[in-house]
């Protein structure tokens, strides 16, 4: 796909270096991020390198709000204008537990990364596609990465629920302004998905799942939401925009 270009945030590993691979894999160039210039972050690029694809490492912190649009131009000098944005970075709560126990602490900093971060990086995204004259024929997105607890609630992980419902509306903000602009807007919610963040609790869930929490009797993994990620991107599912994808396996169908 000659002309696309993705930057794809939290990308050094799980579900962000997944959907690196697939687009790459889709012809996508691919801005690998992470919070620090370091060995995981360079081994991610490396692994999305050898798709192909020309990688620029773009090592910065998503919370650094007034950094996004001059790492945005770092990105496009290296890459050519890029024509799509993941938001995947994300973080979870600072301790599980009763939310009659969350710290304030631990609440913003689900905001700040999980909604703000996410929220003014396509701000200054779609900025730049706005101010520039664009070639129409490539197919301009947002994807966002959220959570099935931007609609289900996890009391152990309060904030971290409000923090993802927060950004599934922010998706669809986006989704009514930039529509109008030929720029497509998603929210992928993913279930329940085997990474670092949930490898404490995962084994439990997959349990779970092969008695029946989950309508397809497995947990998740980062391909999954890669696929899924890169097939929005690529404008695979013409005509759309503003769509929650759930990705759960069916976990939230409601049963009788």
């Amino acid at each position: 796909m000659s002309g696309y270009a993705a930057l794809v945030t939290g990308s050094s590993r799980g579900i962000g270096l997944a959907a690196a691979v697939a687009l790459a894999r889709e012809g996508f160039a691919i801005a690998v991020n992470g919070p620090a210039d370091d060995e995981e972050l360079k081994a991610a690029s490396e692994r999305v390198r050898a798709e192909g694809v020309p990688v620029f490492a773009a090592p910065f912190d998503v919370t650094d709000y007034g950094a996004h649009d001059r790492m945005l131009g770092r990105i496009e000098d290296a890459l050519g204008p890029l024509t799509t944005l993941v938001n995947n970075a994300g973080v979870g709560v600072m301790q599980r537990g009763d939310p009659l126990d969350v710290s304030e602490a631990s609440y913003d900093r689900c905001l700040a990364v999980n909604t703000k971060a996410a929220f003014f990086l396509t701000q200054a995204f779609a900025r730049r596609l706005l101010a520039r004259s664009r070639d129409r024929s490539l197919f301009h997105a947002v994807v966002n990465v959220t959570s099935s607890n931007a609609v289900a609630v996890a009391e152990p992980r309060s904030e971290y629920c409000v923090s993802k419902a927060a950004a599934a509306m922010a998706s669809r903000a986006w989704a009514v302004r930039l529509g109008r602009e030929e720029i497509a807007v998603y929210d992928v919610q993913p279930g329940l998905i085997a990474t670092e963040m949930t490898a404490s609790v995962i084994a439990q869930y997959e349990e779970r799942a092969k008695a029946g929490l989950t309508l397809l009797p497995r947990v998740g993994q980062p391909q999954d939401m890669g696929a899924i990620i890169a097939s929005l991107a690529s404008g695979k599912l013409p005509y759309t925009t503003g769509q929650a994808i759930s990705a759960d396996a069916g976990m939230l169908v409601p049963r009788f």
